[in-house]
């Protein structure tokens, strides 16, 4: 290679490098049930059988991980996020599928799941980059209710450094769902949110000025009780503390496209949930800003209501083929 050739690629690698480490993408995206094909005799996964009612074969299972995949990277604007958290995640297996498909692969992700109790099998996790983000602690933290048969999700708890320099520590959730009506079902959000609160309090008290992101799909909006009074996430204008949690998310119930839509109503179910030093830390890196990823190949027509509905995998037990039936969120952040 002659030295001019060198010196050109030199400069476009430090620049895509100087580039990648002055924003940073985190991503999440409920995946609307990524099962593989096998029984698990442990869980309740006979829906997502071969010869089930759903009919979920190897190759639906590697179109799923295909849009999966693509999602992801899109949401990444062309270069992979950093930190990826998902919910309805079967099992490692899935995961480790997923990272290696050919879209991913390249990027070496890093996989952090725990199996929950959920009697369905259904997980969260993260992925990372590690060439980027580097765990050094994670956990997974229980709901504990007085109800010896209640069997939910675990908040996963990732504390790492990111880009040699800041410690981050990332929540992602998946809180106990609405079916049964969203009142009758609001006390195990509000334990949820007693939870997070906990955690975060814990490490806010250590440390006031902490980095702090939790995420996920939360089953409520930012107004309700579970999140603007128990957790006691604020809106951006309303924070005034370091140890503040602040709701990225907030104005996203006015937006014409949200992250879930139920009966014809957009709901904001998908949120980010940060400390206020995220947002106002004069060192490191900072929130530039958090939006719904919602690109033209995830959306549909709504032709029983109106407007457009995301292109989801399952309409009850129909295959659609689709992506979810949410939308991934972004979270940019600036170095």
């Amino acid at each position: 290679m002659s030295r001019h050739c060198f010196i050109i690629t030199l400069f476009v690698a430090f620049s895509f490098y100087a580039g990648f480490a002055q924003d940073a993408r985190i991503v999440f995206y409920n995946v609307e049930n990524l099962f593989d094909c096998e029984d698990d005799p442990k869980v309740n996964d006979n829906e997502f059988l071969p010869r089930s009612m759903r009919r979920w074969t190897i190759t639906k299972y590697h179109e799923k991980l295909n849009r999966t995949a693509k999602v992801i990277l899109n949401a990444g604007d062309g270069v992979a996020p950093v930190i990826v958290g998902l919910c309805e995640v079967e099992n490692q297996n899935v995961l480790e599928d997923l990272v290696k498909n050919p879209a991913l692969a390249k990027f070496n992700y890093g996989i952090i799941h725990l199996e929950s109790p959920d009697p369905r099998g259904i997980d969260v996790a993260l992925l990372y980059r590690p060439d980027f983000f580097k765990p050094f602690y994670y956990k997974a933290i229980p709901l504990k209710s007085s109800d010896p048969g209640f069997r939910t999700r675990d908040i996963l708890q990732v504390s790492g450094v990111l880009d040699c320099q800041d410690t981050l520590t990332v929540f992602v959730n998946h809180w106990p769902s609405r079916y049964g009506g969203p009142m009758e079902t609001k006390a195990l959000r509000v334990l949820a949110a007693q939870t997070l609160k906990k955690a975060c309090v814990q490490i806010l008290g250590d440390h006031a000025r902490a980095k702090i992101v939790c995420m996920g799909d939360f089953n409520d909006e930012p107004n309700d009780e579970s999140l603007s009074e128990t957790l006691n996430a604020k809106a951006p204008a309303k924070a005034n503390s370091p140890t503040d949690l602040v709701n990225l998310s907030a104005a996203w119930g006015k937006l014409p496209l949200q992250t879930h839509k139920n009966l014809g109503q957009w709901e904001t179910f998908d949120q980010f949930i940060v400390s206020d030093n995220l947002i106002k830390s004069t060192e490191g890196y900072k929130a530039d800003s958090a939006f719904i990823f919602h690109a033209a190949f995830l959306l549909e027509p709504d032709t029983q209501y109106t407007g457009q509905k995301p292109f989801r995998t399952w309409s009850g037990f129909k295959y659609l083929g689709g992506f979810s039936d949410h939308l991934p969120i972004v979270l940019k952040l600036k170095n």
